[in-house]
């Protein structure tokens, strides 16, 4: 700057300058915080808007110095003022150019960030989705495996019960016939049972007969004993 407070010997152009300055440095530490913003863009917007705070303070303490320069009686003082003002509007306006550089920027970055998350979140779900089909596909085949298996054993059941059945149908045919041949040994039984029936009744009647002759032949013994013992 060609003139400074102590030289113009006015506290109030000292006082703004040094605002000048400091809000100056502020505003270019906010754009690099900006400069190297990687998101999300919330943090970008608040600050911007702590950048535009800044300059717009720094733009309020320029027309203050503009304004005192020209309070300036010595014509040499006010001229330099008036050029530390030129210089100091010159600076606040390749910042604000800095500032769309620096939001351009980080938008960008976020942009290509956002892609990347989506690119990734995509392939993901490429990955996922492979994932879930072959997942499917091993779940199809161990279902149908294990259908066939049990196709097989169904089959093997039905196989063996065909067999019981034939088991069975021979079994009962085999009983039929033993049924059968009981009902003829019973039959055989009942007329063996009459028979011996039958012998039993003839065999009393034979004993009743054999004991009426003995009985018979006593008596007539005794008989013939009698009339040659005792002659009348």
């Amino acid at each position: 700057m060609a003139a400074n407070g102590d030289e113009i010997g006015d506290v109030r152009v000292g006082v703004c300058v040094q605002e000048i300055v400091k809000h100056d440095l502020e505003a270019k530490a906010v754009i690099q915080d900006i400069w190297e913003c990687g998101g999300p863009l919330r943090v970008l917007n608040e600050l911007n808007f702590a950048a535009k705070e800044k300059l717009k303070v720094l733009r309020d303490r320029i027309e203050d110095l503009e304004r005192l320069a020209r309070e300036q009686d010595r014509e040499t003082t006010k001229r330099l003022l008036l050029d530390d003002v030129e210089n100091y509007k010159q600076q606040l306006i390749s910042t604000q150019t800095t500032l769309r550089k620096a939001n351009l920027a980080c938008k960008m970055a976020i942009d290509r960030g956002e892609r990347e998350d989506l690119f990734k979140g995509e392939d993901e779900e490429v990955r996922q989705r492979k994932h879930t089909k072959e997942q499917v596909t091993k779940t199809a085949g161990n279902l149908t495996e294990n259908l066939m298996s049990i196709s097989r054993m169904m089959a093997n059941n039905v196989k063996q019960s065909e067999n019981t059945m034939h088991t069975i149908v021979s079994s009962s045919k085999t009983v039929g016939d033993t049924h059968e041949e009981f009902k003829s040994q019973g039959g055989t039984i009942q007329i063996s049972r009459k028979l011996l029936s039958k012998y039993n009744r003839r065999e009393l009647t034979d004993k009743l007969l054999i004991f009426l002759a003995v009985a018979f032949f006593f008596a007539t013994v005794l008989y013939i004993l009698k009339k040659r013992v005792f002659p009348s």
